[in-house]
């Protein structure tokens, strides 16, 4: 099986180079978007379905939104954090769409779009900070209830290791990069999730997002804020993860580039 994470930055814009992407990568089991950015009724769905994909969605207008595409059916769908932790847990964190998952052969897939923070100190900064204790609180009770190995993707807007970054000199002040980021994720994975883009590629120098500005990508400006994290059963299985360069190059890409797993 093959599962790929991209923050496609509005799905309506980037419509025909995930068409493309799919074409081009036909054994792309399972497909978890992120930054959709557009409510469910103008989803356009209707040229994934005709490549045979089965689509589950949670959207909002102009932000946040995350999808899951399929070539088998998915089971136990569930949106948001309320579904598995409750109401009262949950509270405000599911007015934005950002959590989705769902069951394919025994793998609960958990698609992520996790708050960027804006800036250390802001409300959005200790926003994001609670919503890690929430996914912690959400994961954890998934692996309490179901027996599946867990895929946890997404777009974590945190590297998690110097290496992720082009060059980390001073990033302890930036965001995305902070000492309470890099806790605070590092405090969900304790639930036992591992890394699965270090079992395979454990250099530096590997990159997943870029600015738009100042040539980001040209000049390889890069983090690694795209994951995959695995229960230690289906990390053991893990044959490749992959950053995917190809979509990046085209002209108005999304600033993300695809991340694949294959088990």
């Amino acid at each position: 099986m093959k599962v790929a994470t991209w923050n496609v930055n509005s799905i309506r814009t980037r419509q025909e180079q995930v068409i493309g992407w799919l074409k081009n990568n036909p054994t792309v089991d399972v497909l978890c978007l992120q930054e959709t950015k557009v409510v469910d009724k103008d989803f356009p769905k209707t040229p994934f379905e005709e490549l045979n994909y089965h689509l589950y969605i949670s959207g909002q207008k102009a932000y946040n939104g995350v999808a899951i595409f399929s070539r088998k059916p998915m089971e136990e769908i569930n949106i948001g954090f309320a579904p598995i932790v409750g109401n009262d847990l949950a509270a405000d964190f599911d007015a934005q769409k950002r959590v989705i998952s769902g069951t394919i052969d025994n793998i609960r897939i958990v698609n992520l779009y996790v708050p960027n923070g804006s800036a250390i100190g802001s409300d959005k900064y200790e926003y994001k900070l609670k919503w890690f204790q929430v996914l912690r609180a959400y994961l954890a009770k998934l692996l309490e209830r179901s027996p599946s190995d867990l895929c946890v993707c997404g777009d974590f807007n945190v590297a998690l290791e110097d290496k992720d970054i082009y060059n980390p000199k001073g990033k302890e002040k930036h965001v995305m990069a902070s000492p309470a980021e890099r806790e605070a994720l590092k405090d969900v994975l304790t639930i036992g999730l591992k890394d699965v883009f270090r079992k395979f590629n454990p250099e530096g120098g590997h990159y997943s997002w870029w600015d738009y500005r100042h040539s980001g990508f040209a000049k390889n400006r890069g983090w690694r804020i795209d994951h995959h994290y695995l229960t230690p059963e289906l990390f053991d299985r893990a044959l490749s993860c992959q950053i995917d360069l190809e979509p990046r190059k085209l002209e108005r890409p999304s600033d993300h580039t695809p991340v694949i797993v294959e088990f």
